[in-house]
């Protein structure tokens, strides 16, 4: 085991070494590579505008730049030489104990410079390759110093816009700076060149192949009208690298399930057919809390609770009586808060959810106290009657939960389905309790999370569905509320092909009888 541990150690610190002297091999290759003959620094005509007071400006201002750009290389390569001899020195310990090879560090760095030449070798960069199908090629995003231009949009982005995430608009800043400096660069700029700055940037263009990198092609302004500055810079991807190993025992991990509501029996029959099935016959491993607000049809909602208890056997529930109006935030702060045993996994869910007992493991694995909260996408349904409306009869609810694109779409700006520990729900602050009625809440939360330090786990879940129903937006709502609910309601009708059909029905069907009178005219 010791050994095995010092193996593995070492060659972390090996490639550290290689990356540090790659680091090192090209500062100083920058700062030393002689300029050829047609590169040399050259002088303004004597009848040139600038003359002699300004050629002898422009040579000034250039050797300051090689100075300072020089003395900034020495000083990066002397610390990278001390870093460079502190992790030789550290390896070498660990090679003795270990009983590696003298040679192995050698070898690995050769290696890694291989594997990295050949990811852009692989990548298309100075050549196509043959693609089998025209949905085979890997589309370019175009971006600007302030805008992306991107094909990918889902249902939350846009075809033109600011980059939001962090990563992605670090990573296209980066590129321009980079860019920059290379154009600015003494080793590759005339003396009488003027200094290029991201305001220069006119486009750029980039994809990624995810095995390969990622491949940025830049535009700058040039020196005169209609002349360009192009550089074609490739982050390469490297080696796969093991970061955890874990062994991961979820046969104690309950998860108690809250569901605010209020009336809506018979969709509460359905959910709790679908809870029964998964939850208790296959699952075996979770708790139901139901907050219900007001007395109407309280009863009966209790009654279905009680007949699903006394036929399963089950006694994993809580039912808790609300007063007042509906307020999706409290009802599922109140049941996350009820709980008081050990700290649970919390799953907030609606009762027009169907979920599998798969989805349960899922929200398992994605989350974890102090860690991680699993915030999945969940799969919606479009309106049965407009999918299946060409069909005899409307399909069984199981049959019609098939993930396609002419049955639902990834519902990614919805963020009220969530699994997350009782502990981080308390920690975080909970819901904010101000907000009444339908939606705000859930990103609100969604928010808070993402301001912390925990990690938000966004993903597709592929066993978590909305059930289609009729969405009514109240009047007494907020203008935001009321907006976003129409939104809602608008995108979970059918798909864009379908609504098209819709809206040229007629003439469809003006069609097919012109064609059904030219076959009759035909017979006769």
């Amino acid at each position: 085991m010791l050994r095995r541990g010092l193996l593995a150690w070492a060659s972390r610190v090996v490639v550290l070494l290689v990356l540090l002297c790659c680091a090192a091999s090209v500062l100083y290759m920058l700062a030393c590579t002689p300029r050829g003959d047609d590169e040399r620094q050259g002088l303004p005509r004597a009848n040139s505008p600038t003359g002699r007071a300004g050629s002898q400006a422009a040579a000034l201002g250039w050797e300051e730049r090689h100075r300072d750009h020089v003395g900034s290389l020495k000083r990066q390569i002397a610390q990278l030489q001390e870093e460079l001899q502190e992790r030789s020195e550290q390896l070498r310990a660990a090679q003795q104990l270990a009983g590696e090879p003298a040679g192995a560090p050698g070898r690995a760095q050769a290696d890694l410079l291989a594997f990295l030449r050949s990811q852009v070798d692989r990548a298309e960069v100075h050549a196509g390759v043959k693609q089998a199908t025209e949905y085979a090629a890997v589309p370019f995003d175009s971006f600007t110093l302030h805008k992306v231009y991107q094909l990918e949009t889902g249902l939350t982005r846009h075809p033109e816009e600011k980059p939001v995430r962090k990563d992605k608009r670090d990573e296209l800043v980066e590129a321009i700076q980079s860019a920059v400096e290379a154009l600015n660069s003494p080793a590759e700029s005339s003396p009488d060149q003027r200094p290029y700055t991201a305001s220069d940037f006119i486009e750029g263009i980039y994809r990624t192949e995810r095995d390969k990198g990622t491949l940025y092609e830049l535009t700058f302004r040039g020196d005169h009208k209609h002349q360009f500055r192009r550089l074609v810079l490739f982050r390469p991807f490297g080696p796969i690298m093991k970061v955890k190993k874990e062994q991961l025992n979820m046969a104690s991990t309950l998860v108690n399930v809250i569901v605010p509501l209020a009336r809506r029996v018979d969709k509460f029959r359905q959910f709790m057919q679908n809870f029964r099935e998964m939850c208790i016959q296959q699952d075996g491993r979770v708790h139901l809390t139901v907050v219900y607000f007001g007395k109407e049809e309280m009863d009966e909602v209790k009654g279905i609770l009680e007949n699903t208890s006394r036929a399963a056997n089950f006694r994993n529930f809580t039912f808790i009586q609300l007063s007042g109006e509906f307020s999706r935030g409290k009802g599922l702060d109140v049941g996350a808060r009820s709980w008081k045993g050990s700290n649970v996994l919390l799953f907030f869910c609606d009762v027009d959810i169907y979920f599998t007992s798969e989805f349960l493991n899922t929200c398992r694995l994605n989350a974890q106290p102090g860690k991680k909260v699993f915030y999945p996408v969940l799969f919606s349904q479009y309106n049965p009657g407009i999918i299946y409306g060409h069909h005899d009869a409307i399909p069984a609810l199981e049959q019609q939960l098939v993930i396609k694109k002419e049955t639902g779409f990834w519902r990614d700006f919805g963020f009220g389905m969530t699994c997350q520990y009782q502990s981080d729900f308390i920690n975080i602050g909970g819901f904010d309790l101000d907000i009444r009625g339908w939606g705000g809440e859930d990103v609100h939360l969604y928010r808070k999370y993402l301001h912390s330090n925990l990690v938000v786990v966004r993903a597709p879940a592929r066993g978590l569905f909305h059930l289609w129903h009729e969405k009514r937006c109240e009047d007494e709502l907020a203008p935001e509320q009321y907006r976003m609910c129409m939104q809602s309601k608008a995108m979970n009708e059918a798909s864009h092909g379908q609504l098209g059909m819709l809206v040229f029905r007629h003439e469809i069907e003006a069609h097919l009888r012109r064609q059904r009178h030219k076959t009759g005219s035909k017979k006769s």
